[in-house]
């Protein structure tokens, strides 16, 4: 018997593309059964820097790994419309 467990790809995608369309690169992955995360911090930061907006869910997981402190202070803010 087999168990379905959610386990979420964390991806940068381009804010043209469709939801699921192709990702630009896997950043890392959330189980939320073992509450296990796996980030590519340096990735991650690049696209920070170059702009990119998390969503809610994973700017919590970024908050709770505390990636934003590597981050500049005024890169912290994002803009949720």
């Amino acid at each position: 018997m087999v168990k379905l467990r959610a386990v979420y790809r964390i991806v940068a995608i381009d804010v043209r593309s469709r939801r699921e369309g192709k990702d630009l690169r896997k950043v890392g992955f959330y189980d939320p059964m073992k509450n296990q995360t796996y980030l590519n911090v340096p990735v991650i930061l690049d696209f920070l820097e170059k702009g990119a907006q998390p969503t809610g869910t994973v700017q919590n997981l970024l908050k709770k790994a505390e990636v934003f402190k590597e981050l500049p202070s005024n890169q912290t803010k994002f803009n949720f419309n």
